[in-house]
């Protein structure tokens, strides 16, 4: 059986995916499983080993399209459910199964703050979209592959953070899902561990800035790895502070323990971290939700915004930084 995975964006949304992708590989007898995503997403997953084909999509859906045509598939699985994947459907031509992206409890969520939301992550519900092939979630968690020729190298972390380090990614998509800079200021100086700040180009000037703090405890990674070698620096770490961010959900991955910094978004809208049963078997605490309680407000957007429709920005200039520092130095002491 051949089947079209299409996910287009973003790095969270498409490690949600992994589970499915596993658990379609190996549960349905002689599964031949092909992905399409935007050709900038293209190192998110091309490393999966569960998948055999990669197909990307950059500006021209109708040569994707005929592309496409000629693999002659079995299923799609659409897990973006956009009106792109729709095109895809109906010029294919074939069964589609189509992820629930409840576009309108979503809406009564961030808007008027009615919680309609099934108490179900995106995760699960990007398997269930597999239900009628026989598949079921084998618990098993998200994935994330690093290609084989990808290392980080002795000297790529300084010496004092080699016997163990704490990894804040202080980036995020909109600044509405990010602490201020004066709050990542503060967190670190609350941490007395090693510190490395994950994050992109985007984000170095911001992790200078925190970094000029104390330049040996904290060292600023921002800007200098790509999205692979930067999820080595993940991996590597002992736990791991984020915003709502795509690190965040690599981190779950790679069974690390994290706290999760929420603000314009919010768990209510099943993106809480995701692990695997196997992580969490005896009770075993691997994550903390930071999210500042009484704030009706939140969540008022399901991606994140420019700046707080309210203008107080309440969700993350209340946070309690004490709080996040010393959960984080007892994920890392434990």
């Amino acid at each position: 059986m051949r089947l079209l995975f299409i996910r287009f964006s973003s790095i969270g949304d498409i490690v949600f995916t992994t589970p499915a992708i596993r658990c379609a590989k190996q549960q349905i007898p002689g599964a031949e499983i092909h992905f399409l995503t935007k050709t900038s997403m293209k190192s998110v997953t091309e490393a999966n080993p569960y998948i055999d084909q990669f197909h990307y999509f950059d500006k021209d859906i109708n040569a994707t399209i005929e592309t496409l045509k000629q693999c002659n598939f079995d299923y799609i699985i659409d897990l973006h459910n956009n009106f792109r994947t729709y095109r895809i459907k109906k010029a294919l031509g074939v069964p589609a199964l189509s992820y629930q992206k409840l576009s309108i409890q979503k809406i009564l969520l961030t808007k008027l703050h009615l919680n309609f939301m099934p108490q179900r992550h995106i995760a699960d519900r990007c398997v269930d979209t597999l239900k009628t092939l026989g598949v079921v979630n084998d618990g098993k968690g998200m994935d994330y592959f690093v290609p084989s020729q990808v290392q980080l190298k002795s000297s790529d972390i300084p010496t004092s953070h080699q016997a163990g380090y704490i990894a804040i990614v202080i980036g995020a998509s909109f600044a509405s899902k990010k602490l201020p800079v004066n709050q990542l200021q503060d967190l670190c100086t609350l941490i007395p561990y090693p510190i490395i700040l994950i994050g992109g180009k985007d984000d170095a000037e911001e992790g200078l800035a925190i970094a000029a703090i104390d330049s040996t405890k904290i060292y600023n990674a921002c800007g200098k790895f790509n999205l692979h070698e930067s999820a080595l620096l993940v991996q590597q770490s002992k736990t791991v502070i984020s915003h709502d961010t795509g690190f965040l959900y690599i981190a779950c991955a790679f069974h690390k323990k994290t706290v999760a910094i929420w603000g314009a978004t919010s768990p209510a809208l099943q993106v809480a971290p995701y692990y695997a049963t196997a992580d969490t078997a005896n009770s075993v605490e691997m994550y903390h939700n930071a999210i500042v309680s009484g704030m009706n407000c939140q969540p008022c957007s399901n991606y994140g915004t420019k700046q707080c429709p309210q203008g107080h920005f309440g969700c993350m200039r209340q946070q309690n930084i004490r709080a996040i520092a010393d959960k984080a130095i007892q994920y890392y002491l434990s």
